[in-house]
């Protein structure tokens, strides 16, 4: 018996040195870093601008439904992220241009977040005076500057910039021309057509994302996205730009791109597979703008020559951020010709949808697009690919069909024969 405890004692000891080794080869496989990354900087720009009292958001005013979900953000921003506040339009009520366009102020310091204290800041916001948007953009920037951390703006604006010539299109181009890998994002609350696409131009030009708001709930989701996103040590998108067909399409290889996609339209996109390998694509499109109920993405995979290999759809009929698909198309491993690797297959990438504008021929600017693209070894032996993707599994399947009748015939068997020399007895 004390033998017996002895060796589980031992067993349990060899157990977790064994996980211990593992789970340090493991981590030292990751490449963990001997020193931690500079945490992530966030600031959040509001308008308080005067227009901010106009009241169309869920029946309350403009101002409020931002009070609200900036409560709601401030509840879940993560605890590795330094965020900040800015406001444009707070302070200055008058009639004076030249001082409103230099009304912007920050409202809390990047940093680490004390929530009660945020939140007391946020309360004390009244709709005021003017929308300067660019000089609020060059203040934020010097807000999140410096360290090697991610950095990311989000400004959320029911106007454009009142502030001319000082135009918040260029602010950002000089921003994005620094090189300081700082993405803003915009948010428009119920915007007309100039401020959307004042917005989208702002986005656009550092990288970001423009999304219409026109509900509380979104805006609180869109921007706890935004935060998390910024939390994660996501890859860059590469920007690409997809032809009008296949023969002119630019070649991808692994990663993850971004482009734009009118309304309506098709784009194109080339990779090369190998024999044995597996590729697999996704795309997501994003509704930046109101649209029309019903829509839809298409992802297909097709030979140069137009055959359709593969395909990914998806379909919506309410009002999303985003609609996503993927494909999978595993490529067969050939036999070498004359001792030279088999040949690479160009596949073509078509991505497609199917939105429509709640403005009649408003189509551009185009729909920001995400499409992924991955390369992966595929199943080492052809046989393990088979019908309806059971692949050996049917091997194992056909095994317990023939061993159950086999069973059920032994069984009756035996039954019928002690039935006999019962009776007999």
């Amino acid at each position: 018996m004390i033998m017996k405890k002895y060796l589980a004692v031992g067993a349990c000891g060899l157990l977790a040195a064994s996980l211990t080794g593992l789970l340090s080869g493991t981590a030292a496989a990751a490449g963990e870093p001997d020193t931690p990354r500079d945490a992530p900087k966030v600031e959040l720009v509001l308008d308080v601008s005067g227009s901010m009292r106009t009241r169309d958001i869920d029946g309350a005013s403009r101002m409020s439904a931002a009070k609200r979900a900036f409560n709601e953000v401030l509840d879940a921003v993560p605890a590795d992220v330094r965020l900040g506040m800015r406001t444009l339009g707070a302070d200055y009520p008058g009639e004076d241009r030249k001082v409103g366009c230099k009304d912007t102020r920050q409202l809390y310091p990047v940093g680490r977040l004390d929530r009660t204290e945020a939140k007391a800041a946020v309360a004390t916001l009244a709709p005021t005076g003017w929308t300067p948007i660019g000089p609020a953009l060059l203040g934020a920037a010097e807000d999140v500057q410096g360290g090697d951390s991610s950095r990311r703006i989000v400004l959320i604006t029911d106007g454009e910039d009142t502030c001319a010539p000082l135009d918040p299109c260029e602010v950002a181009r000089e921003i994005a021309a620094k090189g300081v890998h700082l993405v803003v994002d915009t948010l428009g609350l119920v915007p007309d057509s100039k401020t959307r696409d004042q917005l989208t131009c702002i986005a656009e030009a550092t990288g970001g994302t423009y999304t219409t708001v026109r509900h509380t709930k979104e805006l609180s989701g869109r921007v706890k996205q935004l935060v998390h996103r910024a939390a994660d040590p996501a890859v860059t998108p590469s920007a690409v730009s997809g032809a009008g067909d296949c023969a002119k399409a630019p070649e991808l290889r692994a990663g993850l791109y971004s482009d734009r996609e009118a309304i309506g339209e098709h784009r194109w996109y080339r990779v090369q597979v190998r024999p044995g390998q597996e590729l697999r694509a996704s795309v997501s499109v994003s509704a930046d703008r109101a649209v029309a109920p019903d829509y839809g993405v298409l992802l297909r995979a097709l030979t140069v020559h137009g055959r359709e290999i593969v395909r990914g759809a998806e379909a919506g009929t309410g009002r999303t951020d985003a609609l996503s698909t993927g494909l999978r198309y595993p490529k067969p491993e050939l036999d070498d010709v004359d001792g030279e690797e088999a040949p690479a297959e160009t596949v073509c990438l078509q991505v497609s949808n199917s939105f429509s504008s709640q403005e009649a021929g408003k189509k551009a600017p185009g729909l920001p697009v995400e499409l992924t693209v991955d390369l992966v070894d595929g199943p080492d032996d052809g046989a393990d690919v088979a019908a309806f993707g059971l692949g050996r599994g049917w091997w194992l399947l056909g095994t317990l069909v023939l061993v159950g009748l086999l069973t059920g015939l032994v069984w009756g068997f035996l039954s019928r024969w002690r039935v006999a020399v019962w009776r007999s007895n």
